[in-house]
């Protein structure tokens, strides 16, 4: 569902103390204000980027240099000697990148990302016991293990299979020149994205770095007939603001609402058993509600960060607008005006949930939903809530489908009929949600049994 942005984390395994008194002043965990700070400071290095490091002025060797010394930067910053991991598995899949035979490179690389993120999660838990909602430096281990397995996908179908065998997509993203070493960790660590996502697909990526990128979108429209007499230079400055103004309002809700009504409201006795059941039907979606805002700031704010570098042009709608949501994770209206599961899901964690398919949902022989689903909750880590969440997920998912196909198109007649049905679905998606995404909060066992009682 969601890749858990930092939260709590004792000041003693932070990479930096210099934030330390801005910390206690606030009331907000070290690395939470590291990780803004770092998000901050990546703005703006963003707009240097774009405005002084443009392809037209400099070498892509420069620019895949520059981005990626500040990401490794930044990794070390906030998370300190943890940050060796992400570097030790970075390297490793490197090797694996330049040896083995490309008939297997994706199951090698999956293999060896998969194993050693999920060993980081057993021992981050399990070994060293860094508390329940510790995320450490596995934020950024989620994110790398992504783009590694996307891109060894993408070189398996540039290198290793027949053009005739590829869906339409994969040949479109299909890699069939092995990354350069610069390349690669330009990719996997570079400031935009190396804290807080989002996974991308590496040739938009390395368009971005040589400047192809914004102008192989315009050439898709037909700019005379829309009275251009030459290619229209997109600027970002507008969809970061407008981002950045999201990203205040859910920071806001986050001090607020979030603090008001926490996850262990749902734990206390009171609610267990003395509220009524539609008592805790509200009261359940109050507070998955107020669990949202901080996924919403740190997602909306990497996005802009992004587009601040002149990342995340996908094209030109309809009206003639400029968009940048190549790389947006989630669309909070269609979040929150979901009647079904499906769109509800395709709408949140938007760049997971694409590379779930990717590398799962469209190449598994058989079983997609149900291997789809349990990759989904191995990615996230070993918390039982996370299982918990993933295997209601799967029989939400059936259940919903099953009625939409068996129902929906009694309630197609008329306006009146349609509305209702919208409205009905609506609530009922939002509270299966709340429902199945309760453990992912609660990530324990006792409170999410305690739940379900």
């Amino acid at each position: 569902m969601a890749a858990e942005p930092p939260s709590s984390l004792s000041y003693r395994t932070t990479g930096s103390t210099c934030l330390h008194p801005l910390s206690e002043l606030l009331g907000i965990p070290l690395d939470q204000v590291n990780f803004v700070a770092c998000q901050l400071f990546a703005l703006f290095a963003a707009f240097w980027f774009r405005i002084y490091l443009s392809p037209g002025k400099t070498s892509p060797d420069v620019r895949h240099a520059f981005v990626t010394v500040f990401g490794i930067y930044f990794v070390i910053f906030c998370f300190g000697w943890y940050s060796v991991h992400l570097f030790v598995l970075v390297l490793m899949c490197y090797g694996i990148m330049v040896t083995a035979n490309v008939s297997s490179i994706h199951r090698y690389s999956f293999f060896v990302a998969m194993a050693y993120l999920t060993l980081c999660h057993v021992s981050r838990i399990y070994i060293f016991h860094y508390g329940i909602l510790t995320t450490d430096f596995s934020g950024p281990l989620m994110i790398v293990t992504q783009k590694i397995t996307t891109l060894a996908f993408q070189v398996h179908d540039g290198l290793g299979r027949r053009a005739e065998d590829l869906s339409a997509e994969q040949h479109r993203l299909a890699v069939k020149v092995k990354p350069s070493f610069l390349e690669y960790l330009s990719y996997l660590l570079n400031f935009m994205s190396v804290i807080a996502g989002p996974c991308n697909n590496f040739k938009d990526y390395i368009a971005f770095i040589e400047g192809r990128h914004i102008h192989t979108k315009l050439l898709e429209v037909n700019w005379k007939q829309r009275g251009f007499h030459s290619l229209p230079e997109p600027s970002p400055t507008r969809a970061v603001i407008r981002k950045l103004c999201m990203t205040l309002v859910s920071l806001l809700l986050f001090l607020t609402l979030t603090k008001s009504f926490p996850i262990t409201c749902l734990t206390d006795d009171w609610f267990v058993h003395k509220a009524n059941f539609l008592t805790r039907l509200c009261y359940l979606y109050i507070v998955m509600q107020a669990s949202k805002p901080k996924y919403y700031f740190a997602w909306t704010l990497a996005d802009a960060v992004n587009n601040a570098a002149g990342f995340g042009f996908s094209g030109v709608d309809k009206d003639g607008t400029f968009c940048w949501d190549l790389l947006s994770n989630l669309n909070i209206w269609k979040i929150e005006t979901a009647t079904s599961f499906k769109m509800y899901l395709e709408n949140w964690n938007i760049q997971t949930a694409t590379w779930l398919k990717r590398v799962c949902y469209e190449r598994v022989p058989w079983y997609p939903t149900v291997l789809t689903f349990f990759l989904s909750a191995l990615w996230h880590g070993v918390y039982p809530g996370y299982y918990f969440t993933f295997l209601t997920g799967i029989l939400v998912t059936v259940a919903a489908r099953t009625v939409r196909n068996n129902f929906r198109h009694y309630f197609r007649s008329s306006k009146a009929l349609q509305v209702a049905y919208d409205v009905v679905t609506w609530a009922v998606t939002q509270l299966a949600v709340s429902y199945t995404v309760a453990p992912f909060v609660m990530l324990a066992v006792e409170p999410t049994i305690s739940l379900y009682k």
